[in-house]
């Protein structure tokens, strides 16, 4: 069976058949009109046997979960608590970032919003419509800033839903802001009176302090790297696909992840290039978004599979496959079926194949040798079984032509050939399943289609 060049093309479409009943072929040579000797005509007779479809597809062994923890604000790394290949429990206390900028912005924060309680608590006059003004870039500028911070987290959902959250924050101070705008517009007109119009603008600043407030401290709480999932670590390492266990969970609101938020995903770390090491030594420099540490759970392999949309309709949860890795020569690995995704991805050759998300069992040489424990990023072969009949009516596949689009066979009877239309079933390289159109025992030619006629006589 041929390999793809590529573990990440779509593979051609191989059929690959189990047959445990023989098939007896008689050999018949014809002679040529013009003297000569025509290429062999062989037939056979159509025999019931067992028979089982397969599907190659190439695939990738995929961590269950990768996060990268990332730095939240510029600093230096100024604890590593873990080292390399260490094993790590869920909300274990990796490493601490030391950044004096974002805890002065913390502190001017925390200031600003003790300034906003005691104003709106002491009421006053002054220049409404100046103050909400104020009021107003001020939170254009907390927003803008969220949205800088959580546009640096490299997992996809996550980002999406802190984005989402600084949405939501700004549609509650916009909500406030415009209140407080008819509120002075009413003033300003004698409709309304100025302490009303007063605790309405009081509201709107109060409101974008604590804003302010909650993401300058989401950013220092972040400065302590907590581990998202349990796993191993290593240095560096954004992960593709995978999850960002991103240093400002909780942006604008209290609780870490938001709910529903998977911190790290079904894929594996991509890696640093080759010759360049990712590790950030203690004491030196990072930025907002550099990955400092990545924790891959290894404890239950995956296999992504990319198949090919002439077979994906085969495909369904449950089916039972074998896996050959590129990197364990000899040795067979276990999968099973648990999803196929429902929107296609487009190899580089412009095929169109479908990921199909395996769970991968043990490997073994032969029948009784362990294989060692694959790890994330290797390439491999995923062979599935996806059809199957115990006792179907078959024949050798050399035996089927096309005319008009429709499988065709020659049947051979009373010694002349006659062209027979025919339901394929179950069908592979060696052989195939005839739903109608053939019995068991008909003689039909498997070799030298080409080279008869109707009506010719055989044998």
């Amino acid at each position: 069976m041929r390999r793809p060049d590529s573990p990440r093309l779509p593979a051609p479409r191989l059929r690959l058949l189990t047959v445990l009943l023989a098939v007896t072929v008689l050999t018949l040579t014809t002679a040529a009109s013009c003297g000569g000797d025509e290429p062999s005509i062989t037939l056979a007779a159509a025999a019931r046997a067992a028979v089982a479809e397969e599907i190659d597809a190439p695939a990738t062994v995929v961590a269950r979960a990768a996060a990268t923890l990332t730095a939240p604000a510029d600093g230096t790394l100024a604890r590593l608590r873990v080292q390399p290949g260490q094993r790590v429990k869920r909300g274990q206390v990796l490493a601490v970032i030391s950044s004096p900028s974002a805890r002065e912005r913390l502190r001017q924060a925390r200031s600003a919003l003790a300034a906003a309680k005691r104003a709106g608590a002491g009421g006053g006059g002054g220049n409404l419509a100046g103050s909400l003004r104020v009021t107003d870039r001020a939170a254009d500028e907390t927003h803008a800033a969220a949205r800088a911070a959580a546009a640096k987290i490299s997992d996809p959902k996550l980002r999406k839903a802190l984005l989402t959250q600084v949405e939501a924050a700004q549609r509650r101070y916009d909500s406030a802001a415009r209140a407080a705008d008819q509120a002075v517009r009413e003033v300003q007109r004698g409709v309304r009176n100025l302490n009303s119009a007063v605790g309405a603008l009081a509201t709107a600043q109060r409101l974008q302090a604590q804003q302010a407030y909650d993401l300058a401290k989401a950013t220092v709480d972040a400065l302590t790297l907590r581990a998202p999932i349990a796993g191993v670590v290593q240095p560096g390492g954004v992960s593709t696909g995978g999850g960002s266990a991103g240093a400002l969970a909780g942006l604008l609101e209290s609780g870490g992840v938001p709910a529903g938020i998977d911190p790290g995903a079904l894929g594996a770390p991509a890696g640093p290039p080759p010759g360049v090491d990712t590790a950030i030594p203690v004491g030196g420099r990072v930025s907002a978004g550099t990955p400092v540490l990545t924790v891959v759970d290894t404890r239950d392999l995956g296999l992504l599979a990319e198949v090919d949309e002439t077979d994906v309709l085969l495909v369904r949860p449950g089916l039972t496959g074998t896996v050959e890795l590129d990197a364990v020569t000899g040795a067979t690995y276990e999968a099973t079926v648990r999803s196929i995704d429902v929107l296609p991805t487009t190899s580089a050759r412009g095929g169109v194949s479908y990921r199909v998300r395996l769970a991968l069992g043990a490997g073994r040489y032969g029948e009784a040798e362990p294989a060692p424990a694959p790890r994330p990023g290797m390439n491999a072969v995923l062979r599935l079984r996806v059809r199957e009949e115990a006792d179907a009516v078959t024949v050798p596949a050399s035996a089927l032509f096309s005319v008009d689009g429709r499988d065709t066979v020659w049947l051979v009877r009373d010694g002349r050939a006659d062209r027979a239309v025919v339901t394929v079933g179950v069908q592979g390289q060696d052989l195939v399943q005839i739903v109608d159109g053939v019995q068991a025992g008909d003689r039909i030619v498997v070799r030298g289609t080409d080279q008869v006629r109707e009506g010719q006589e055989i044998g």
